[in-house]
């Protein structure tokens, strides 16, 4: 009897000690998971670098902006691999270029109509976050497709407020939005609407790893009306414009007051969401990225827009002018990172928005799937102070066929741009970037820049051949 009480008290003693662990474990299980971070992507529409306080603008006002600057990294080198939203988008999510998906200009109504759309097939960031346990959510532009098979809630989205056509689909002030599958108008700035959806899927989510991809439809055209709060700073400021022969400066300089009034609608929204995450103590667990899908121009070089820029002298209007500008692909690039970014860094080292797939990945701590070929590289190294591999050129396309016809390819080094201007005859360009920062002088003809000319064009072929260029299918020189 002795004996039978020993080994039963063995037997409760063993169980006891298993059941301890089994709490411990579920005790680190859920440690673990509560140090998970959130994250936040914003991007807004048509912001260029030059259109932020903390890349040195003096008369735009953007105070949550420089806040994450602050409180964050700021990339000095952030570019977009294509100088129009639908290809550039679809690059941010995916890590592959427009030709390799079939999106090579911004998709037009009647490609909408027609089909055309991010397939399904494709791997998307947000589909590999979902697979790990994140709720995502997309609030804002999409501009991928409106079939139904290109529905966001197809690409990785559990959740999708906003609207799925271009920009020109939603107006600034009471637009007419996708919420719960239904289509109906809503009232007050899209700005502030995108926002309050935001905030709620926030609060909604707060005890579980969520992903938010939040896409502003400003600062695109047409940049007005907004509230009077975002208007009333600029309505009698006088703004530094481009020093251009031939602008009409009364209207560039209306242009860009309406546009900064734009950017301060999303700047006064930025501040609505970081003062949730505070509120809800979210803040420091919850990665921010802020970027634009490309860059923009209210004059510079005598142009209006981007990469499918019209000429701004004598009017605006006139035929498109196709470009890889610094003002078109230059983008903001801001990253908070509680933790583990030291605040008020910045970052020399040139990125693409090519790299978003591989580094929020990175940043996340999630491998990449082995079966998905991506183009971009994880730097997330950079924003722990670790340093990678010499970058020394980013790469670019864009095929325009919206208002014409242009098949440009670029290769930039930290001196050196070369665009090249397929099946046309001499539009091909040369910029020295060191000598000449404005791209003034092309000396794509230039004797003197024969060699450096011929070295670029060397690495940019290889690099169309890598991502199997249907441009060199045509053998097109």
């Amino acid at each position: 009897m002795t004996e039978n009480f020993s080994l039963r008290r063995v037997r409760q003693l063993a169980l006891s000690f298993v059941l301890v662990l089994l709490v411990l474990a579920g005790l680190n299980t859920h440690a673990a998971e509560s140090e998970h971070f959130n994250l936040i992507t914003i991007v807004t529409d048509d912001q260029a670098q030059w259109a932020l306080g903390c890349y040195g603008n003096r008369d735009v006002r953007t105070p949550n902006m420089d806040r994450l600057a602050r409180e964050g990294a700021r990339f000095l080198n952030a570019f977009a691999c294509t100088p129009v939203c639908s290809p550039s988008r679809a690059a941010f999510f995916t890590g592959r270029y427009g030709t390799q998906l079939g999106i090579t200009d911004y998709i037009a109504p009647n490609e909408n109509a027609a089909g055309v759309g991010l397939p399904t097939n494709i791997v998307t960031w947000p589909k590999v976050l979902q697979q790990h346990g994140y709720v995502t959510a997309l609030v804002g532009k999409w501009h991928l497709g409106s079939k139904p098979q290109h529905h966001p809630t197809r690409q990785g989205f559990d959740s999708f407020f906003g609207f799925q056509g271009g920009e020109g689909s939603i107006s600034p002030l009471d637009p007419t939005l996708e919420a719960n599958g239904e289509k109906k108008k809503f009232l007050g700035a899209a700005a502030d609407l995108f926002t309050d959806a935001s905030m709620k899927f926030i609060e909604t989510n707060r005890t579980r790893p969520f992903a938010l991809v939040l896409n502003f439809r400003e600062p695109h055209a047409p940049y007005a009306p907004v509230l009077p709060e975002d208007s009333t700073p600029f309505q009698y400021s006088y703004p530094t414009i481009p020093k251009v022969a031939g602008l009409d400066t009364i209207q560039i300089r209306h242009l860009t007051r309406q546009y900064y009034a734009s950017i301060h609608s999303v700047d006064r929204n930025l501040g609505r969401l970081l003062a949730k995450l505070d509120a809800l103590k979210l803040a420091e667990k919850t990665i921010i990225l802020f970027t634009s899908d490309h860059g923009y121009m209210i004059g510079q070089h005598g142009l209006l827009h981007k990469g499918n820029a019209t000429w701004a002298i004598g009017g605006i209007s006139g035929p498109r002018r196709p470009n890889m500008f610094e003002e078109s692909i230059r983008v903001p690039l801001l990253i908070r990172w509680p933790g583990n970014v030291r605040q008020g860094t910045e970052i020399p080292e040139m990125v693409s928005n090519i790299d978003t797939f591989a580094t929020v990945l990175g940043m996340l701590g999630i491998a990449p799937p082995a079966t998905w070929k991506q183009e971009g590289n994880d730097f997330s190294p950079l924003l722990l102070g670790s340093k990678l591999a010499a970058r020394d050129a980013v790469f670019g396309q864009y095929d325009l066929h919206n208002y014409g016809l242009a098949y440009l390819r670029m290769i930039r080094t930290e001196r050196w741009k070369l665009v090249r201007h397929y099946r046309a005859n001499y539009l091909d360009e040369l910029y020295d970037l060191k000598e000449d920062p404005g791209e003034t002088w092309n000396l794509f003809t230039s004797l003197s820049s024969q060699k450096i000319r011929d070295e670029l064009q060397e690495r940019l072929t290889a690099w169309q051949h890598s991502i199997d260029d249907p441009i060199l299918r045509d053998n097109v020189k």
